[in-house]
């Protein structure tokens, strides 16, 4: 999370964060994610979680035998991870525009739109080299960032089918959702502030410039949808039929002349 209406945002719907996330099976998830970051030469040490929220992603890496220092821009969410895992983490608070250098890490990585809500000119490029300043030698960077397709089911006007759960009423409150665009959506309902969620889209080519910018090597860009509840990557990304793009990248130079684009279409 990063700017002032991320961190708004964020202590607001941190009450219910959990329970609105419930359905989110982090274990599955990973369980697609880190055989690609293995594929590309992961090593197991310590993970970065830029924008780590209440910690969600914390056990099944703390299951795998991984060392975590989280950080998010909301003392609320952070809060949370501390009640919840106590001194297995080390938790901070910090904006993802201005990430410290917390020591060197095999794995950064920023999940569930972290860089959606990266919405002015040159947060994403700062972010990233934020996050590569935190990589040890030969680690991997790994982020999502959501689809043109999912932006039109979230933000255009109305409510989310997608994205409203039980008592909680996900509304789109943009007009115009095209690619590149910052959008806005409400969330309301029991036990929650009414509050507004502002994200950006970034398209392929925009993202590929700010990883160029901060200095990082596009190892590979991955669709993501869902097929018969299971998680699916793909290489050849589409903005329509994907949820998301998962992107992998290394400092540029590090990896050699085996290191290349495994897939650049976003």
């Amino acid at each position: 999370m990063t700017d002032k209406s991320a961190k708004a945002a964020y202590e607001a719907f941190a009450p219910i964060y959990d329970d609105f996330n419930h359905a989110n099976d982090y274990e599955a998830w990973f369980g697609v994610l880190l055989p690609e970051l293995e594929k590309r030469g992961l090593r197991k040490g310590r993970l970065l979680d830029v924008g780590c929220g209440t910690g969600r992603a914390f056990e099944p890496m703390l299951q795998r035998g991984w060392g975590i220092q989280g950080c998010d821009v909301s003392r609320e969410m952070l809060a949370r991870a501390r009640r919840k895992f106590g001194d297995a983490v080390s938790l901070d608070e910090a904006n993802a525009r201005d990430l410290p250098v917390y020591g060197k890490f095999e794995l950064v990585w920023a999940l569930n739109d972290i860089v959606n809500y990266l919405t002015e000119d040159g947060d994403l490029e700062r972010a990233l080299v934020g996050m590569r300043a935190n990589l040890t030698a030969g680690g991997l960077i790994l982020f999502d960032a959501d689809t043109i397709g999912l932006f039109q089911a979230n933000f255009a006007s109305g409510d989310s089918d997608w994205m409203s759960v039980g008592q909680w009423t996900w509304k789109g409150l943009s007009s115009d959702v095209e690619p590149g665009g910052t959008l806005e959506a409400e969330v309301s309902g029991d036990g929650v502030e009414t509050h507004v969620h502002r994200e950006r889209h970034y398209t392929g080519e925009q993202v590929r410039g700010a990883m160029a910018a901060a200095g990082l090597e596009c190892l590979a860009a991955l669709g993501q949808h869902d097929v018969d509840g299971k998680v699916v990557l793909s290489e050849s990304p589409d903005e329509m039929r994907d949820h998301r793009v998962i992107y992998i990248a290394c400092a540029a130079g590090r990896r050699g002349a085996s290191s290349s684009v495994e897939a650049t279409t976003g």
